[in-house]
């Protein structure tokens, strides 16, 4: 990468394997919550899928294919979170899937608001717009949780 639209893209391509990632990775995640956890995960992977929508988009206003790249950071992270569905059991098991949930959260946060200003400094109102769009739902969705996580302590 030499120049702030190549490392655009690369990371747009990170984050497009990440999300991608989510949309099959959640449904275990699912699976192994119940009540208002579950119910969170149910509506945050709905939202992930138009994630991947969205992305498609900004992908298309820098005129390159919607393509992933392996993104380390997520499969870590995904890695974790199916040591937690086997290794934890009961209240646990809620409080470590938030946990979990919450860490893919804050690193979607901290990847797409790089994203949305480098649109900006790449003066692609449409790309910071949309990315823009998807920072809004992912922060509303850790606030979620962190809603679930007070409540149930």
């Amino acid at each position: 990468m030499k120049t702030l639209a190549d490392a655009f893209h690369h990371t747009l391509k990170d984050i497009y394997y990440a999300e991608n990632a989510l949309t099959k990775a959640m449904p275990k995640m699912i699976s192994a919550a119940d009540g208002d956890v579950k119910s969170a995960f149910e509506d945050h992977l709905k939202e992930t899928r138009e994630h991947v929508k969205i992305l498609k988009k900004v992908f298309a206003t820098i005129d390159k294919p919607a393509e992933g790249e392996k993104c380390d950071a997520i499969e870590g992270l995904i890695k974790e979170t199916e040591g937690i569905i086997q290794e934890a059991s009961g209240k646990a098991l809620g409080a470590c899937l938030i946990g979990a949930a919450q860490a893919v959260e804050h690193y979607e946060i901290a990847r797409y608001g790089t994203l949305r200003q480098w649109a900006k400094e790449l003066k692609n109102d449409e790309a910071h717009d949309l990315l823009s769009q998807i920072l809004d739902m992912e922060k509303a969705a850790n606030a979620k949780l962190t809603g679930i996580a007070v409540a149930a302590a």
